[in-house]
């Protein structure tokens, strides 16, 4: 595979970074991941405004959005073969090398575009609740950051009890996202997720599902969620993904509008690669 580091394409073998970047001593660094579909890489617009934006919530230098999307195409054209008809694509971006510690130096951002072929998920998952929380107060609340640590631990622990995604409250108990998706329940015939207060990650999936659909944002509890209809995840990878499970609670997946939501999430995202 090749990928994209600094200003040009090299194989994957010769893509190397200092041992004193700051993405890998302090994850000082935030990312983005999209899906590419037949090669086509999917809300690409809005991916580079997040990405910006995150990078901004650092402190750091926004990247070129341009030198950006020339590596996004640069790293498709040249893996296309490999990446088969459904792929991931990853942006990493951090404040580049600096001496070990917390402070920041002068050095130049390190860029890296990467790709691997994907296996869509399966029809139906499992979610399960996990015990720790968001902090919405947070600093880098709202900022998508390569400090992936608790997600990490919160997810291994879904796994363990034979789920895909874990899901998180915040720190005053309500309903706030998944380690790396975001969480809409079904109540009464409408769709719901947390509001971007709770802590949540503003999710480009969840963003389009609220413009494209009837879906709302709402203040939730962790008992909406047991109580709920349905419930389905949204992520860059999942689309709309029905959940059959939370915990020990069984749901009959999809449910009619999580139904509708998905069908038209999948017909809008043909007619509009880059919304």
């Amino acid at each position: 595979m090749l990928v994209w580091i600094g200003d040009s394409l090299v194989d994957e073998r010769d893509a190397h970074v200092s041992v004193f970047d700051r993405g890998l001593t302090v994850a000082d660094g935030v990312f983005e991941t999209l899906k590419i579909v037949d090669g086509k890489p999917f809300a690409v617009s809005r991916h580079l405004r997040r990405l910006g934006d995150s990078a901004g919530g650092l402190g750091l230098v926004a990247p070129q959005s341009d030198l950006v999307r020339h590596a996004i195409d640069e790293v498709v054209a040249a893996n296309r073969a490999e990446l088969g008809g459904f792929a991931r694509l990853r942006i990493t971006y951090t404040a580049g090398e600096s001496a070990l510690g917390s402070d920041r130096g002068t050095g130049a951002p390190t860029l890296l575009v990467a790709a691997s072929p994907s296996k869509p998920w399966p029809s139906t998952t499992a979610i399960a609740t996990v015990p720790w929380r968001r902090n919405e107060h947070s600093s880098v609340v709202g900022l998508k950051t390569t400090s992936y640590a608790e997600n990490v631990v919160a997810l291994s622990r879904a796994k363990s009890r034979g789920a895909s995604e874990a899901i998180l409250a915040n720190t005053a108990g309500q309903l706030c996202e998944g380690t790396g998706s975001n969480i809409f329940i079904v109540r009464d015939g409408v769709a719901a997720t947390p509001g971007l207060t709770s802590g949540a990650l503003p999710g480009i999936t969840r963003e389009l599902v609220l413009e494209w659909t009837d879906a709302v944002e709402a203040e939730l509890s962790m008992n909406d969620l047991v109580n709920a209809d349905e419930v389905f995840l949204t992520s860059s990878t999942r689309d709309v993904h029905p959940v059959h499970a939370v915990d020990d609670t069984q749901h009959s997946a999809p449910g009619p509008v999580t139904a509708a939501i998905a069908e038209i999430f999948a017909q809008r995202s043909l007619e509009d690669l880059d919304p």
